[in-house]
């Protein structure tokens, strides 16, 4: 028997032979409290509210209180009253994907909202939050993945299935980055989640920096500020479910992620909806039990394939050390650091060398490439701890040769790390530029 038939025979078997329905008994706020369905859900079970003018709008539960279940809804409350009735979903929150999603634009609920018409349906169903695979089946991370970008295929060289954060404020060029890595890398698929996005600049970035060439190989999932916290959540689940998708059928797969910060942040009014305490700057305890659920994900298969993954965290007042920002470079395989001071001089991407690591570099790199990064690192390390003697004029030319070699190869170094959006450099070509620069021989 095909596939598409068994799966379809599957949910015919779920159907319920009746419908259960509850009633509204409060709403405060976005929350809404449901009573007569306490025994039917749990965590995690959706209701459709019957409005007052016939529309539905749909909730998940996130907690229960004196006997009453309490939702939040996917999206706006107008329209529901006290006695509005609540019918329970019994379907799981799943998508239909297939590669006809890519250079498609969806929204958190796997809707098409690029005007291209219907999404076509994959023979298989993906759960929204499928558990990441077992730690000891997972295959380890493969070969290096070309970015096209010199400061990170240089400093911070990704292997496959690797997990890095990009840290950095706003308005220092995340998203700028982002449409670089989606152009330019060699994954097979990229599948990039605009979680928090601001609406006006959506269609910018989809046109102007992702581009045509980016978008033909990528699935984008958007929910936009002002759309609900579940939304924003659950787009961030698609953009990992998807991911899974196309690495279950042994592609390579680069996930991208603006922002984790903001998941964070749709996660804590989730959390104070339900009653739960603040913590750190106001983030409820599960925010932090979510944030690995999340993460974990992305990775190296267990049978071939893996998810790259790239994940921006928006730091508040340029604090690294935010709860948020502290706690993803705990999961993370290593960090890429983007500093406002560095973009104010007009160098971009703004990424800080000396304080962006990749966790797995080392081991995939050879000796001549290694010895080129150390040389060139402590050479920028050199000049930063001089930099304020240097600038004044107080540094004597002679007096160190250390600092005497930092000066001269300094401006070399940011020319080199400085690249325009539209320009791409390989892997070899980042390399053997270095080589130059340094006067050393170039990795074979």
């Amino acid at each position: 028997m095909p596939l598409a038939v068994r799966t379809l025979i599957d949910e015919l078997d779920h159907i319920p032979e009746f419908q259960l329905y509850g009633r509204v008994a409060g709403v405060l706020g976005m929350l809404v409290e449901v009573a007569g369905l306490d025994q039917a859900l749990s965590i995690g079970g959706r209701c459709e509210i019957v409005t007052r003018g016939g529309t539905r709008v749909t909730c998940e539960v996130i907690g229960f209180r004196q006997g009453r279940a309490l939702l939040l809804p996917f999206g706006r409350l107008e329209g529901v009253a006290l006695g509005c009735k609540a019918e329970l979903v019994r379907t799981d929150p799943v998508i239909w994907p297939t590669d006809g999603w890519l250079g498609r634009v969806v929204n958190a609920l796997g809707e098409p909202i690029d005007g291209k018409g219907p999404l076509p349906n994959g023979d298989m169903a993906c759960h929204l939050r499928r558990s990441p695979p077992p730690a000891h089946s997972r295959q380890r991370v493969g070969g290096k993945i070309d970015l096209g970008v010199r400061a990170l295929n240089t400093f911070t060289t990704c292997c496959r299935g690797q997990r890095m954060g990009i840290f950095a404020g706003s308005g220092v060029g995340k998203s700028v980055v982002l449409s670089m890595l989606a152009r330019y890398t060699t994954s097979d698929v990229n599948v990039i989640g605009l979680i928090g996005e601001r609406g006006r600049e959506v269609q910018e970035w989809l046109e102007d920096d992702l581009g045509p060439e980016g978008l033909a190989r990528s699935l984008v999932v958007v929910a936009t500020s002002d759309e609900s916290p579940l939304m924003r959540r659950q787009a961030a689940d698609l953009t990992l479910a998807a991911s899974e998708y196309f690495r279950d059928q042994g592609k390579d797969v680069l996930c991208l992620i603006d922002s984790v910060t903001r998941f964070a942040m749709a996660m804590r009014e989730i959390g104070l909806a339900a009653g739960e305490p603040p913590t750190s700057k106001g983030y409820t305890p599960s925010v932090f039990a979510q944030l690995p659920q999340l993460l974990e994900r992305a990775g190296p298969g267990v049978d071939g394939g893996s998810i790259t993954g790239l994940f921006t965290v928006l730091v508040e007042g340029d604090d690294h050390n935010e709860p948020i920002a502290d706690a993803v470079r705990g999961i993370l395989d290593g960090q890429i650091v983007l500093e406002r001071a560095i973009a104010e001089r007009n160098r971009y991407p703004a990424v800080n060398i000396l304080r962006s690591i990749s966790r797995t570099m080392p081991q995939c790199n050879n000796e001549a490439e290694n010895a080129l990064v150390d040389r060139a690192r402590t050479l920028l390390s050199t000049y930063e701890n001089m930099a304020e003697l240097i600038r004044i004029g107080a540094y004597k030319s002679g007096a160190d040769p250390a600092i005497d070699d930092a000066i001269l190869y300094y401006p070399q170094l940011e020319a080199f790390l400085k690249q325009s959006k539209g320009e791409r450099s390989d892997l070899a070509s980042c390399y053997a530029a270095l080589a130059e620069i340094l006067g050393m021989p170039a990795p074979g």
